[in-house]
């Protein structure tokens, strides 16, 4: 019997589990009194994070599920809510961490990042496990891949920003993924992450 890779990949509805439990982290950890070296660090690993998140929903999850439901009201809000969300993340990138509205933008993009999320679980997720059981772990597989290309051009930004956001051990969490992403699909990480991982 064959081995295939989706035998051992996260289903595709897990790992949006996983990326929602990630911001939700990274959220925690944003309080009013944190300084500005380390918000910057927190906004910035959000924001990159909540990117690449939409990013791999659009070009994968979106479409196989409109393929089997059709019309649904969540999911047709999704693209217009993950487009104000985007404006959000501009509007953060170009402003000082010390500026006045600084974090009531960040709360503001939390607040629409949460309610968004609760959209996925409570209906999307739900409705991809039931009409796309025998599809997930392909449909994980080709989002593990694609996270992988995306993350490339900015793995070095994660990385720093995932050191400064998070204590020691979850920055070792994330090495270690970024290691099994090599191991299952062979793709070496860029020169400079590979010697960022070696200190």
């Amino acid at each position: 019997m064959a081995i295939r890779t989706s035998d051992f990949s996260p289903t595709i509805t897990s790992m949006i589990r996983l990326d929602h439990t990630h911001l939700l982290a990274l959220f925690r950890r944003f309080h009013p009194d944190t300084p500005s070296s380390r918000k910057l660090a927190l906004v910035t690993s959000a924001c990159l994070a909540l990117e690449l998140h939409m990013q791999l929903l659009e070009e994968i999850f979106y479409p196989a599920l409109r393929n089997v439901v059709g019309t649904d009201p969540v999911l047709e809000k999704s693209v217009p809510e993950h487009d104000e969300m985007r404006r959000l993340i501009q509007v953060l990138r170009t402003s000082n961490p010390e500026a006045a509205d600084y974090d009531r933008t960040f709360r503001e993009l939390m607040r629409l990042t949460l309610h968004h999320a609760a959209d996925e679980e409570s209906t999307l997720l739900p409705q991809a496990e039931q009409l796309l059981r025998n599809d997930l772990g392909t449909l994980g597989v080709q989002m593990a891949k694609r996270r992988m290309q995306l993350m490339g051009p900015h793995a070095g930004e994660f990385a720093a920003t995932t050191v400064r956001s998070f204590p020691v051990a979850t920055a070792a969490l994330a090495a270690g993924a970024l290691g099994l992403g090599v191991l299952l699909f062979g793709k070496r990480p860029a020169k400079h992450v590979s010697s960022f991982l070696k200190h």
